[in-house]
């Protein structure tokens, strides 16, 4: 049966990013440079995929798990040298191999089965993904012959004036059968400016041999960036950032300043959302439609569901259900649920806590380790005070409960539905329903005490 294989080469050290994250980890729109090219090599449903690994190894299979097979690279000796280290797994495989490398982030699942199907539909043994570069300063070049027929792929090293002079680079991305692939690594030699084996060596093997080497010529040539320093990698986020930003707004979303709005690849939005400038939206978040976000919000890893207004706020790992709002100047830290039409004002903190459909806290308040159910108004300065020192405890507030400002409500501690703690008050014990609660000392006036002050 004839596969469908892949491998990703991800085992350079990219001493050129000055950095102690291993290359292909450094990220693009919110995901690891190597993440993007596995999920654009699944989306075109590969049998087999194996990415070569050396340096760092341990930190590209926790980021990208079971989804790949891996094979190392001890020693960096080039590119042939790295698909070798793939034989145990693909040589004995029949159907076609793509290779990648695993710090070109850019490349789309669509261009890379153009070029599986333009390698299948001309019969070749190998076919060259190819562009035409602005400057082509640094690449490997297509080298044809009169009629236009491949002749062989030259490292900028090895090329002469006239082979530097061509525009026609090779982008790294190969399709090329999978046993032919393999039976010429074996013929590579190191005999270069660098003293590697070089993978584009293959395509000079299967020429002399007789073979049909093809190449296929994309039509973006942004898409075959690839990253080996941090200028590259703020080209690659911009380019990236816009591409999600045109998708968006083709979706039905309203982005009104896409330059200065970042939204990273696996965020989802839903149509008549609109968001102002100076956004991020991070991670997997979900957002609904209708929802309003203001400008210099951040949300990371969060839901939000339909009609959500978010004014100037920060959200992390919570969820904001239909119709609620939040800000201006909140924040939301981990593990808060915010429920139907709860409105939470301007200089409100929430932590791991749940908070029921119609409440308001309006602002000035921290919420933290607690339930609270519906309809309840929290009044401005309230704290839930939930450390002790050594742990946390938990607040219960019940439906339709009162809790005046400036109050301090220390866990553990449970407030029952329809009761009312007075203003200025610090709780310490449960409250029935229809209880209030006051905790105070009762004010005493001092007469003519203030001539004594020295203001």
């Amino acid at each position: 049966m004839k596969t469908k294989n892949a491998i990703i080469l991800a085992a350079g050290k990219g001493t050129r990013m000055k950095s102690k994250l291993y290359k292909v980890l450094h990220q693009v729109a919110g995901k690891a440079m190597v993440d993007h090219v596995l999920t654009q090599l699944e989306a075109n449903h590969m049998d087999n995929i194996v990415t070569v690994v050396g340096f760092g190894a341990e930190n590209v299979e926790q980021a990208l798990g079971e989804r790949t097979k891996y094979a190392v690279q001890k020693q960096q000796l080039g590119t042939g040298h790295a698909v070798m280290q793939a034989a145990d797994l693909l040589s004995d495989l029949d159907g076609q191999t793509l290779v990648i490398s695993g710090d070109t982030p850019l490349f789309k699942a669509a261009t890379l089965q153009k070029l599986v199907d333009y390698h299948t539909a001309k019969k070749a043994s190998a076919t060259v993904l190819t562009s035409i570069a602005p400057d082509p300063t640094g690449y490997g070049r297509l080298v044809r012959n009169d009629i236009g027929i491949v002749e062989k792929v030259v490292e900028q090293k090895d090329a002469t004036p006239e082979e530097q002079a061509i525009d026609d680079i090779n982008t790294g991305v190969y399709c090329i059968d999978n046993k032919t692939l393999f039976d010429a690594l074996k013929l590579l030699s190191n005999d270069n400016a660098q003293g590697e084996y070089y993978l584009t060596d293959v395509i000079g093997i299967l020429k002399k041999r007789g073979d049909i080497v093809a190449a296929y010529r994309m039509a973006d040539f942004d898409e075959s960036m690839g990253v080996n320093d941090r200028i590259a990698l703020a080209k690659a986020n911009e380019i990236m950032r816009n591409r999600i930003n045109t998708h968006w707004m083709e979706e039905g979303v309203t982005l009104l300043d896409p330059k200065t709005t970042y939204i990273d690849s696996d965020v989802k939005i839903g149509s008549d959302t609109v968001i102002e400038g100076g956004v991020t939206i991070k991670g997997n978040t979900v957002i609904g439609t209708d929802c309003y976000i203001s400008a210099h919000s951040d949300i990371i890893n969060s839901i939000i569901h339909d009609e959500v207004k978010i004014t100037s706020s920060t959200l992390e790992d919570s969820e904001m259900h239909t119709g609620s709002d939040i800000g201006p100047y909140s924040h939301l830290r981990p593990a808060s649920e915010i429920g139907e039409n709860v409105h939470i004002g301007n200089f409100v903190e929430v932590k791991k806590s749940f908070i029921d459909k119609g409440t308001k806290v309006g602002h000035l308040t921290y919420v933290g380790d607690a339930t609270l159910g519906k309809n309840i108004n929290i009044g401005c300065g309230v704290v839930f005070i939930n450390y002790d020192g050594t742990s946390k405890h938990h607040t219960n507030i019940g439906d339709h409960a009162f809790i005046g400002s400036n109050s301090n409500l220390i866990a553990p501690v449970n407030i029952a539905e329809d009761s009312f703690v007075a203003a200025g008050s610090t709780i310490t014990d449960d409250t029935n329903k229809f209880d209030m609660a006051i905790a105070r000392a009762r004010q005493t006036n001092k007469p003519d005490y203030a001539k004594k002050l020295p203001w």
